[in-house]
């Protein structure tokens, strides 16, 4: 049977890149083996719901370029694909957990519940509602039949709870982490059904996994503690359980503890997909997409943190993805987020993207500083400065001189390089230049070296000054394909404007 898996996220906020991998991971594993990618909303919990937060899930794998098969958004015959829609089918199976006895209905109070915590904090443990303690609550299994049913019919508030077995070892086959083992005696009688009739997630989770056929559930470690009562739930059902993999978490950059928007916030970097406003708040989060990552660096960045090929190969398209990925090679350990690879990554990616593309991305940049200039030329441009740059957003910042005339020069440069005779070395090279006709870039920087060693300067120095004068700053691609774009008479204009405004 081909896999069929799905990602499910609930709609209370943006979405973390730590779910993007998530989602990558089973996008990965269900091309490769010809499967069935589905995406599932799970709102069962609407006091969490955030408006536009369902919107905005889509389009970020929409701009990611991560497809789904079946969803919320393009259909398919095992939806509704939101729970919310699915409210009528969950009352049937709890029902039945109730007539095999694996669940209870429980009438307990919040402040009941609440004063059982404060007796266990004052003896110095945890209160926890299971095997030990349920026999000491107000729920079915200590009332008469009688009593339940007329609890229920008066309307009286409850909960139904999975019933785990006492004293029993269960079994969790993961595909990352190999068996894990629980003993029941540790486990707490979940919630699965809330008197205003919806399923919580455990419940919810599991029937859906069942009724839509998935085959592989590939989700976050932070699920591995609510495995062994999914597996228990299978169990009571009667139905075949999935097979898990739980991948490992995305961690801070320093390593210690899972990846969180304080972290972007307090580094300067994304952790959303895109730019996400909250409704409720209007407090602004960055996205990658608006920082300026192409989707192709996200995914191959994501793709990375917490699996490995096995080979030296970074740079990978999302079909090299598809054919090289395995479950068997994620890491069991947390993957440590890192910016300056983050850039790395795009900024290989900028470069592989053709020169007039990215010139078509610096047009609007050019347009809101009033430069009015050809393509031909922007394009020129761009194929002179892009192995600088990790966003297209930094193309004014490496380029603005190609448009404009420098308004100040480096002091630092002026400092270290600019000498008494500076303005009278670069007099004489301006009119050495204005001599060649036609100009010749190859030409004018030979004749110019020639220059140099004929009068025993320091190349460094007047080569800086040179290029000072020029750019306003001692950066940018070769100075003489500068020249040769800017062209010979506005060189020897800023050349001479340089002269009468650098003073040492």
């Amino acid at each position: 049977m081909k896999p069929r898996v799905r990602f499910a996220p609930s709609p209370t906020g943006p979405l973390h890149i730590g779910g993007v991998r998530t989602a990558l991971y089973n996008y990965l594993f269900a091309k490769k083996n010809g499967g069935t990618m589905i995406l599932r909303i799970e709102d069962t919990d609407q006091q969490r719901f955030v408006p536009g937060a369902e919107a905005y899930i889509i389009e970020a794998f929409q701009w990611l370029g991560i497809e789904f098969d079946e969803g919320v958004h393009v259909g398919g015959k095992f939806g509704p694909y939101k729970q919310s829609e699915r409210k009528h089918i969950y009352k049937q199976y709890v029902d039945l957990l109730i007539e095999k006895g694996n669940a209870y209905f429980a009438f307990d109070t919040a402040e009941e519940l609440e004063k059982k915590r404060k007796e266990a904090e004052s003896e110095k443990r945890n209160f926890q509602y299971d095997v030990h303690t349920r026999h000491q609550m107000c729920n079915s299994l200590t009332l008469s039949p009688e009593e339940v049913e007329q609890k229920i019919s008066s309307g009286a508030p409850y909960v139904i709870r999975f019933k785990h077995q006492e004293d029993q070892e269960i079994e969790v086959n993961d595909l990352i982490r190999g068996k894990v083992t629980i003993h029941s005696g540790l486990l707490d009688d979940k919630v699965l059904f809330k008197s205003d009739g919806m399923p919580t997630y455990h419940l919810a989770n599991i029937v859906d996994d069942h009724l839509m056929e998935i085959t592989h559930v590939i989700r976050g470690e932070e699920w591995l503690p609510s495995a062994p009562l999914h597996v228990e739930l299978y169990r009571a059902f009667g139905w075949q359980a999935p097979q898990f993999a739980h991948l490992p978490l995305l961690l801070k950059p320093e390593g210690n503890g899972k990846l969180s928007k304080r972290d972007g916030d307090r580094l300067g970097f994304p952790v959303f997909p895109l730019r996400w406003e909250d409704p409720q708040t209007s407090e602004i989060s960055s996205g990658y997409r608006e920082s300026g990552y192409l989707p192709e660096a996200v995914v191959n960045m994501l793709a990375l943190l917490g699996w490995n090929p096995g080979t030296t190969q970074e740079i990978m398209t999302m079909n090299e993805l598809i054919q090289l990925f395995s479950i068997e090679k994620i890491s069991k350990s947390g993957a440590k987020f890192d910016l300056e690879k983050a850039k790395w990554f795009n900024h290989q990616y900028l470069q592989l993207m053709p020169t007039d593309e990215l010139a078509k991305q610096f047009l609007p940049i050019l347009s809101d500083h009033n430069i009015q200039i050809s393509t031909e030329k922007v394009i020129k441009v761009v194929e002179m400065v892009k192995d600088r740059i990790y966003f297209a957003n930094e193309l004014w910042d490496h380029s603005s001189y190609f448009f404009t005339r420098p308004d100040h020069y480096d002091e630092q440069v002026i400092k270290k390089r600019w000498k008494e005779d500076t303005a009278v070395r670069l007099s004489e090279i301006k009119s050495l230049l204005n001599d060649l006709k036609p100009f010749d870039k190859t030409i004018a920087h030979d004749k110019t070296m020639e220059y140099i060693q004929t009068h025993e300067l320091n190349t460094g120095q007047i080569m800086n000054c040179l290029r000072l004068s020029i750019v306003g700053a001692a950066k940018g691609p070769d100075l003489f394909d500068i020249i040769d774009f800017l062209g010979i008479s506005e060189v020897s204009k800023r050349i001479d404007i340089a002269i009468q405004n650098i003073h040492i």
